[in-house]
C-alpha cells in the first residue's frame, strides 16, 4: 500500500469541474482505496507563460498501484480532461503531479525514472503545493525541516 500526495491544478474552463472530475476518476480506479483532498486555493501561474490563475490543491490517495502505474493513471485522467501539452508550463485544463509517496510504514518512497522523479523536483519551492499539503499532512517534514517552517521561510522571501 502506498500513500500518494498528488498536486492538482486547473486554469482553463470550469476549474472546479476539472478538479472534481479528477477526484471522481481516481476514486473509481481499481487499486485506489481512498481519495481525499485539501481545500482548493487560487494561485497565480508558475513560469514565464502569460495565463490565468490556477485553482490548486493536494490529493491524498491510498493505493496499491505502483508509482509508474499511478503516473500512467493520472496522465490518462489528464488526457480524459482534455489536457494539451503544447506549451511547457502553459495553461491546462488539468494538471496532476505526484509530489510525495510513502509506503505502508510511512517511509518516503523515492523514484528516479526517466518519466517520474519523486519527490517532485520543485515541490519544496512552491508555496501553492506546500499550503494545501500542510492542510492534509500537517506533520510533514522534508530533510529535517517542518512544513510550517518552510512555509514561513517562503512567505518571508515573497514579502
Amino acid at each position: 500500500m502506498y500513500t500518494y500526495y498528488i498536486g492538482i491544478g486547473s486554469n482553463l474552463g470550469d476549474r472546479e469541474v476539472y478538479l472534481a472530475f479528477a477526484v471522481s476518476e481516481l476514486t473509481n480506479t481499481d487499486g485506489v482505496h481512498s481519495v481525499s483532498h485539501s481545500s482548493w486555493i487560487e494561485t497565480p501561474p508558475w513560469g514565464p507563460v502569460e495565463q490565468g490563475p490556477f485553482l490548486n490543491g493536494i490529493l491524498k490517495v491510498e493505493s496499491t498501484l505502483t508509482p509508474l502505474v499511478m503516473l500512467d493513471t493520472i496522465l490518462h485522467i489528464e488526457r480524459l480532461a482534455g489536457r494539451q501539452r503544447e506549451i511547457h508550463w502553459g495553461p491546462r485544463t488539468l494538471d496532476l503531479d505526484i509530489v510525495w509517496i510513502e509506503d505502508e510504514f510511512g517511509h518516503p518512497v523515492r523514484v528516479t525514472e526517466a518519466t517520474l522523479v519523486v519527490p517532485h523536483p520543485y515541490f519544496w519551492e512552491r508555496q501553492f503545493v506546500l499550503e494545501p499539503l500542510q492542510e492534509v499532512y500537517p506533520t510533514f517534514t522534508y530533510e529535517g525541516v517542518s512544513i510550517d517552517s518552510r512555509l514561513e521561510a517562503l512567505r518571508i522571501v515573497e514579502a
